[in-house]
């Protein structure tokens, strides 16, 4: 599995397509496993990856933007006939499982072609496959598990939900510092304006008061006569 921490931009080892944004990524031969990538998408642009399955597989998305805008996407994912199987617009996070019918190259894009200004970071995981039993032969047991086997059953399904309870919350750790640098840009640019009718606002009540003490003096045109 290749797993990556979704605030640093996630893992290296998938290959990118030379044609530029817009293609196709395959992300190789995941089997029962899968891969996370964090990936930066430009406005009015559109990412798409594929993966070759054979028929019978399941496989989940799951997918959250980060930042940008109003932290939504669109994604759609195709079999290898072409046919849409999900499409949602403008979602922030959501999670597809499928199990494939054909075998063939599936494809699944991120899109933020609606965007004209507003470049998003979106967070995907892509898990291929039922996860193998921990003990051998455990689908297949008579018997039942011994006191040891069900303490490694129960530590293993707890550890599963701690990975996924901090992923969660690097990807809302990451959500809220994007949200909080915006907020501290904002206020930054606002004290400096602020700043600047200060300074102004000063000078015209100086020159102000300054005007009411100055001493008018009289024209001297028709004092000789």
């Amino acid at each position: 599995s290749s797993r990556g921490d979704p605030a640093r931009g996630g893992p290296r080892g998938c290959r990118g397509d030379p044609g530029g944004s817009g293609g196709a990524r395959p992300l190789g031969a995941l089997g029962a496993r899968g891969t996370e990538l964090t990936l930066e998408l430009p406005d009015s642009d559109r990412r798409c990856f594929h993966q070759e399955l054979e028929s019978g597989i399941k496989f989940t998305l799951d997918y959250q933007v980060i930042s940008g805008g109003h932290y939504d996407v669109d994604c759609y994912v195709e079999d290898p006939n072409g046919k849409t199987i999900y499409q949602e617009t403008k979602k922030q996070y959501d999670s597809f499982p499928h199990r494939t019918e054909v075998k063939g190259v599936y494809t699944f894009c991120f899109s933020n072609e609606f965007s004209t200004f507003s470049h998003k970071i979106v967070y995907f995981d892509f898990q291929v496959g039922d996860e193998p039993p921990i003990l051998p032969d455990m689908n297949n047991r008579v018997t039942a598990l011994t006191q040891m086997e069900s303490a490694c059953v129960t530590i293993h399904e707890m550890l599963k939900s701690v990975i996924d309870s901090q992923t969660h919350y690097r990807l809302r750790e990451a959500q809220d510092r994007s949200r909080a640098e915006e907020l501290n840009g904002r206020v930054s640019y606002w004290s400096v304006g602020e700043t600047l009718i200060l300074f102004v606002v000063s000078i015209g009540q100086v020159m102000l008061l300054k005007s009411f003490f100055t001493e008018k003096r009289p024209s001297s045109g028709g004092a000789g006569t």
